[in-house]
């Protein structure tokens, strides 16, 4: 097998890894002189951020673009920048949930008490329940890879020192007599070792 058949053949399963994964993913190009990192969503037809040492909040503060400074410096800059567009995403798609007029629906019937809408982003969804007059009864949302709160980060890091958060789930479970319960399934890895843990939003491990 010839250098390119199988520089192809790699190509082709990172391809099929990346769809199987279905997360946002991280590229990053670095040149004798420059660093360019993006996250693009899972389905790579968005750019959900970017920094790079020829942007103008970081050119400015580097003498090297393309040696080690640089590169923690871009690495500081995306993880903010990926961080805010999930914040942002997310506070989005529920600000859609809480001003949903259902009677202006275009499936609106006066016969019906009960109405359940899917709201989606490419990280996660949120189904919420009306009732005829609009008023939300419950709703289940479920986000993947979200920015963790400094609770739930510390506590997973006392608790598990030398562990990585390789993927995170964030639930909420809210019904609008019973209050919201929200929940971090977190996926951590060591080396080959892989654990799987629930954490409450106050950093209990449960």
């Amino acid at each position: 097998m010839d250098k390119k058949t199988s520089r192809l053949r790699r190509a082709k399963r990172t391809r099929a890894k990346i769809r199987e994964l279905s997360v946002p993913r991280l590229t990053v190009h670095r040149t004798p002189r420059h660093i360019y990192a993006q996250v693009i969503d899972a389905d790579g037809s968005r750019v959900l951020a970017s920094a790079s040492s020829v942007s103008k909040d970081l050119r400015g503060s580097l003498k090297n673009g393309g040696n080690v400074d640089a590169a923690v410096s871009v690495g500081k800059s995306i993880a903010e920048k990926a961080s805010a567009a999930a914040a942002e995403g997310l506070a989005s798609t529920k600000d859609m949930v809480a001003k949903f007029d259902v009677k202006s629906s275009e499936f609106y019937e006066d016969g019906s008490d009960f109405y359940r809408v899917y709201f989606y982003i490419p990280d996660g969804k949120i189904v919420a329940a009306y009732d005829r007059d609009g008023k939300i009864l419950y709703t289940i949302e479920k986000f993947k890879n979200v920015a963790l709160p400094n609770d739930v980060a510390s506590a997973v890091a006392e608790r598990f020192p030398g562990w990585k958060i390789a993927k995170d789930v964030y639930k909420v479970n809210y019904d609008n007599k019973l209050g919201a319960l929200k929940q971090y399934k977190i996926v951590l890895e060591n080396g080959k070792k892989t654990i799987r843990i629930k954490v409450d939003e106050e950093g209990t491990i449960l």
